[in-house]
């Protein structure tokens, strides 16, 4: 869907804006690879009508016959057809081994144990909202708001003691992000917009 392609382009422009920021190595094409990719099973879980125009202006039929044609091929967990979908178009390993540990339920982890590439996708990420780039804070909330309406995601299955404990885990990623030096003031969507146009015509590889 358009408004998921849009998703991953930001998603992986803010990688890119990261990557081109910070004081140490980092993979820069596996996290682009893996912004662009790490949705593109969602239209599964994806509920057509929550918003409306995003289905405009093929409608809401049109969209979920595609809907039904993924989860036929690829079943109903849009986890394991995301991986699926990977292997089908060849993306290195490493990119979906990315794609695996993207998540809010993996903050703690991550922060503690994870690679700088898998912290600046994770980051990037809860950077994105549905209409664009937000802070941090506000797109974690917007989504667990979103999620726990429908009862599902990862954000809705955590009491709120939960949320508070892994949420302090995705402040601390950003921090740091910043300690090598990204500031998060940086990632706007006017910042990215130029990133995102140079993204559309990227080779996999």
């Amino acid at each position: 869907m358009p408004s998921l392609q849009l998703h991953q382009l930001r998603v992986a422009a803010v990688g890119k804006l990261i990557c081109e920021s910070v004081s140490v190595p980092i993979n820069k094409n596996h996290v682009i690879l893996t912004g662009l990719f790490h949705d593109m099973g969602n239209i599964i879980k994806s509920d057509l009508e929550y918003f409306p125009d995003f289905v405009e202006p093929e409608g809401i039929e049109y969209w979920q016959k595609i809907k039904e044609e993924y989860i036929q091929k690829y079943g109903n967990d849009s986890h394991k057809a995301i991986e699926m979908i990977a292997r089908e178009i060849g993306l290195p390993q490493g990119v979906i081994d990315l794609i695996d540990n993207i998540g809010f339920s993996h903050a703690e982890d991550v922060r503690d144990r994870g690679s700088w590439e898998l912290k600046v996708c994770i980051y990037s990420d809860w950077r994105v909202g549905p209409r664009g780039v937000l802070p941090m804070e506000e797109r974690i909330n917007e989504a667990g708001k979103r999620y726990a309406q429908r009862s599902m995601g990862d954000i809705a299955q955590f009491s709120a003691e939960e949320f508070k404990r892994i949420f302090s885990a995705c402040v601390a990623i950003e921090n740091q992000l910043e300690e090598i030096g990204f500031n998060p003031k940086d990632a706007t969507d006017e910042r990215i917009a130029p990133i995102m146009e140079n993204l559309w015509n990227l080779p996999v590889q």
